[in-house]
């Protein structure tokens, strides 16, 4: 009764194994015509089952191991333990031996793979054109290394022919051959007529004839690549973002469509930064153009403001091209957002240093020399640093401003004034210069030379409100003359309905005019801006308020 019960469950089994190692041959002659990782993975699994369900059918072992060793799960060695169990189980197999032999090949054992091979070959008969050719590679191996003899030199040649004489006999090589051959002429064909289109403009045609080839062929991968560009092209983001996820499902390995999307996601879809950090992470594991993948992690992260994780992907991509001056300003600006300025000031001096270009250097002379004065307060270094950036590129109209404000706060003026006039000769045209010279006019006691300064600034740009307030405060505290202030400080508030200090000194105008109700009301706006703005001191407001009505 036991034997009864056992032995039909035993031909299940091997009938389940039969069946599933079929399905793995099918998925293994897929992936090897598509190239497409989901075929792989169907085919190591289907495999694995079968090895479980009979662990007795060799092929099993050497397929598995081949698949395997392109995923990377396991070393040649452990491809060479597999192959060593399906030969024991079969040992006349001659695909065993084939398979041995490779892999003793990639392992450098050409001695032992040409005994392989030759046992594939006595085992094969007319079937024997892979193993000759396989063996003739190695021979050819041992010619090239000059360690041959006229012996192996008569033995390639027989191999080499004989093997590509009899490869018409090869049944199983001929009909991946066909195989092979059909699909590729196909592919050709609708890539082809979707290009042809593509050139024609008639793009709706093209897309027609790749979706065609999408059905017909077995490169899923390629047509929805293809797909993928035309909507592009076509500006249709969102078509072409699915094109190519559908193409990256169907080919994970394929580095190209990995790259497509990190750069889609990042230029269309700012706010998904966390899928575009995923996709650069998935791309470091290509280990091609680690740096530049790292650059661009780095800019994801400060978007997150992660500054941890983003002065960490600069240090990588400096580490591994310490000569691009790009890596090196990027580090350091991350540095300045970690608030590790002495970090900052060493990169920005080495992206300084190795300079690719003027205009770009005198921009990051313009960062360090910020550093050097509002962190450090070296204002020997900051304004060394900003000469610098100025012998560079005379036209950084910023770092000319920059340098006047280093001056305004050691109380040069006359040196601020000339710097900021400088600007104005470098660009007459730019509203900020006239609007420090202005400031700076207005500190020297020159009231009549700085209305002129502020109104031209307000010329060139209506909207710039500190303009608007700064001129108002020369005609309430400079001219005596409230009234006029007024349309000022009123405009500054329009254009900036949170600028504290405007209301501030409207305030203080409609005190100068003796109209204590306008005067009080915005003293009290004042007063509820500045507990969100923290501009003034709200002990001086209050104060303010209190003596209209003493």
């Amino acid at each position: 009764m036991t034997e009864n019960t056992i032995t039909p469950m035993l031909n299940i089994n091997d009938a389940c194994a039969d069946k599933i190692l079929e399905e793995a041959r099918s998925a293994h002659e897929r992936y090897l015509i598509k190239q497409q990782e989901a075929d792989l993975e169907r085919a190591i699994e289907c495999y694995v089952d079968t090895i479980k369900n009979n662990p007795t059918i060799s092929e099993s072992y050497y397929r598995l191991a081949s698949l395997l060793l392109i995923k990377g799960q396991i070393s040649v060695e452990g491809a060479l333990e597999q192959c060593k169990t399906a030969v024991s189980l079969e040992p006349s197999n001659p695909n065993a031996h084939i398979y041995t032999g490779y892999f003793q090949c990639l392992n450098g054992n050409f001695k032992e793979a040409e005994q392989e091979f030759s046992l594939a070959i006595s085992g094969s008969g007319l079937n024997s054109a892979r193993p000759r050719l396989f063996l003739s590679k190695v021979l050819l191996n041992r010619i090239q290394n000059n360690s041959s003899s006229v012996k192996d030199v008569m033995k390639f040649l027989y191999y080499f022919l004989s093997g590509s004489m009899m490869i018409m006999w090869d049944c199983p090589s001929l009909k991946m051959f066909y195989k092979f051959l059909a699909n590729d002429f196909s592919v050709f064909s609708y890539k082809t007529l979707g290009e042809t289109f593509e050139k024609m403009k008639l793009f709706p045609t093209a897309l027609d004839a790749y979706s065609k080839g999408l059905e017909k062929t077995a490169q899923g991968n390629l047509f929805y690549q293809k797909m993928g560009d035309l909507s592009l092209e076509c500006n249709d983001i969102k078509s072409s973002l699915e094109c190519y996820k559908k193409a990256y499902e169907m080919n994970p390995s394929d580095r190209e469509v990995l790259i497509k999307l990190a750069t889609i996601n990042q230029t269309y879809f700012p706010e998904k930064i966390d899928l575009t950090i995923d996709y650069y992470t998935l791309l470091l594991e290509f280990g091609i153009d680690l740096d530049k993948i790292y650059y661009e992690l780095g800019h994801l992260y400060l978007k997150k403001n992660d500054k941890i994780h983003a002065v960490s992907a600069f240090k990588l991509a400096e580490e591994l091209n310490p000569e691009n001056p790009y890596y090196n300003n990027s580090l350091a600006y991350a540095y300045v957002k970690a608030e590790l300025y002495d970090d900052a000031i060493e990169y920005y001096q080495k992206a300084i240093k190795l300079n690719p270009d003027s205009e770009w250097t005198s921009i990051v002379c313009h960062a360090l020399g910020a550093i050097y004065a509002e962190i450090k307060e070296n204002f020997q270094a900051a304004e060394a640093t900003f000469n610098a950036g100025m012998v560079l590129d005379p036209k950084n109209i910023d770092i000319q401003l920059s340098l006047g404000d280093l001056f305004m706060a050691q109380n040069d003026l006359d040196k601020a004034i000339k710097t900021y006039c400088d600007a104005i000769s470098t660009d007459p045209l730019n509203f900020m210069s006239y609007a420090k010279t202005g400031l700076a006019l207005w500190e020297k006691d020159y009231l009549e030379e700085s209305v002129v300064a502020f109104h031209k600034s307000i010329e060139l740009n209506p909207d710039f409100e500190i303009a608007q307030n700064n001129l108002g405060v020369v005609y309430l505290d400079g001219y005596g003359d409230p009234k006029t202030s007024l349309e000022y400080f009123k405009n500054a508030i329009n254009i900036n309905p949170n600028y504290t200090l405007a209301y501030f000194n409207l305030a203080r105008a409609y005190q100068a005019i003796g109209d204590k109700a306008h005067a009080a009301e915005y003293y009290q706006m004042t007063m509820d801006l500045n507990k969100i703005t923290e501009e003034l001191s709200e002990k001086d407001i209050r104060k303010r308020l209190f003596d209209l009505f003493e």
